[in-house]
């Protein structure tokens, strides 16, 4: 695969897309070099922002017969290497794709292109009573297209599923540059093979998304939301499973360890959680519906239930802005943990009843191999984010000792009934631990949908598998 671009090759570039939209200076190049993805640079060799399917499906006829590799990206947000161009090559920012092209309140729909900021998105739909749930904590600055790409969650997932579940049709541009549509605007399609789905979650590695049509719900009148403290930390993941036992759905159901709560009350300043010596982690509870007698009601049998398994006092967020203080802590934890040195995250989702021994054994894990980490996340699908602190090594990638940890922590996963990653992809980082969860018949299988895809191996190569 060629990795060196040519003038020649610059110069088809600014054809189709202007001189002002590819940019092959050193500042940019280094921006565009690295994302959220542990301490990581790989710099591409142009970056180009196009504005159309059309300018991308030019883009792609070009690097397909020239053998040149296309890393596509969004905000830049993602945790697993899925927008590093570590071969070099062309970068297509999809930062100038922004536009929400059509609201469709009477189908309950929108299309939009991949460019526009998650949030926008929600706000935009949420002004004419409409609900989009899919909210990863990053959602302030994600594009919706990396959602795709990465099939993302967020705290609502519990009640309300991923981004797969809202995604009706997308237009794509194949790495020859033809441009697709893979299904319909409808709810239900059992016509051929299901491409809509196959291309979510895929990591930009069949097709470059261009166009997305999703469906909206009814937004929800009312939410209510409460803050249970634990002493025990096994205590509060048990008490997870519970809740779901008793009857009740929450819309978020997050735990967060007190350690990762003290660093990020830090840096965003805040005190709006009780943080004290005898604390071991927090579950933050929501309920949303359209009767406040009912939420109410159910939020006092959460409460009384939480008490059984050790909770403290639960502190009740009285109105908007507390809420949304709340949610700010739980949201800014990454960002927070990660600036405190713990630089190395892992995905972990397992069967919801199995996070006491998740979290048991990754505390175990610590102690073998030198490491602090931290849990957090979306406890209420069994989805764990474990950010890892080690004195010396700041990279898992290509770091054998780390490598080592990490197998056993995903051999563990696995045991338990889980998977390696439940919302941030596999990308580069995650790669060497496929063969924990698939066996060679699995990953043969994706390796020939890749193949018929993308027979040049041109389009995010290396990432998720090798090809060979």
């Amino acid at each position: 695969m060629a990795t060196i671009l040519t003038q020649g090759h610059i110069q088809q570039l600014k054809q189709i897309v202007g001189e002002a939209f590819v940019f092959c200076d050193e500042e940019n190049l280094l921006h565009y070099g690295h994302d959220e993805t542990e301490r990581l640079q790989f710099n591409p060799e142009a970056v180009v922002k196009p504005r159309t399917a059309q300018e991308i499906a030019a883009i792609m006829k070009m690097c397909n017969a020239d053998l040149i590799p296309v890393t596509p990206r969004g905000a830049g947000t993602g945790l697993s290497g899925g927008a590093l161009p570590h071969l070099g090559g062309v970068l297509i920012s999809t930062e100038r794709m922004n536009s929400i092209l059509e609201i469709d309140e009477r189908n309950l729909q929108v299309t939009t292109e991949p460019g526009v900021i998650t949030e926008i998105l929600m706000n935009a739909v949420k002004e004419k009573g409409l609900f989009y749930p899919p909210d990863p904590s990053s959602r302030g600055s994600c594009f919706i297209g990396g959602n795709i790409a990465e099939n993302s969650g967020g705290p609502k997932a519990v009640k309300y599923g991923v981004v797969k579940d809202y995604v009706l049709n997308l237009e794509v541009v194949l790495p020859n540059g033809e441009i697709i549509w893979t299904g319909a605007n409808v709810l239900k399609n059992s016509t051929g093979y299901n491409l809509t789905q196959l291309l979510v979650g895929s990591e930009g590695t069949l097709g470059f998304v261009t166009k997305i049509v999703l469906k909206l719900i009814p937004l929800p009148k009312y939410d209510l939301l409460m803050l249970v403290p634990f002493t025990d930390l096994e205590k509060a993941s048990e008490a997870v499973s519970a809740i779901f036992r008793a009857g009740f759905t929450p819309s978020g159901l997050e735990l967060v360890e007190i350690d990762a709560l003290q660093i990020v009350s830090k840096m965003v300043d805040s005190h709006a959680v009780p943080v004290t010596d005898d604390i071991a982690a927090h579950l933050i509870v929501e309920v949303d519906g359209n009767d406040m007698d009912v939420l109410m009601k159910d939020m006092e049998a959460i409460s009384e239930l939480m008490m059984e398994f050790g909770g403290g006092d639960v502190f009740f967020a009285d109105d908007a802005n507390q809420k949304a203080e709340l949610w700010k802590l739980r949201r800014r934890v990454a960002e927070a943990v990660k600036m405190a040195g713990y630089t190395i995250e892992e995905d972990t989702v397992v069967p919801r009843a199995e996070l006491p021994k998740l979290i048991r054994g990754v505390k175990d894990l610590g102690r073998q191999y030198g490491f602090h980490a931290v849990c957090y996340g979306h406890a209420g699908d069994g989805n764990l984010h474990i950010r890892i602190n080690h004195p010396t090594i700041k990279n898992s990638h290509g770091n054998e000792e780390m490598t080592n940890a990490l197998r056993a922590l995903f051999q563990l996963v696995k045991s338990l009934g889980g998977t390696v990653s439940g919302e941030h992809g596999i990308g580069l980082i995650q790669k060497p631990y496929m063969d924990i969860v698939f066996n060679n018949a699995n990953l043969q299988l994706m390796r020939a949908i890749k193949k018929s895809f993308d027979p040049n191996n041109i389009l995010n190569a290396g990432k998720i598998f090798d090809l060979n």
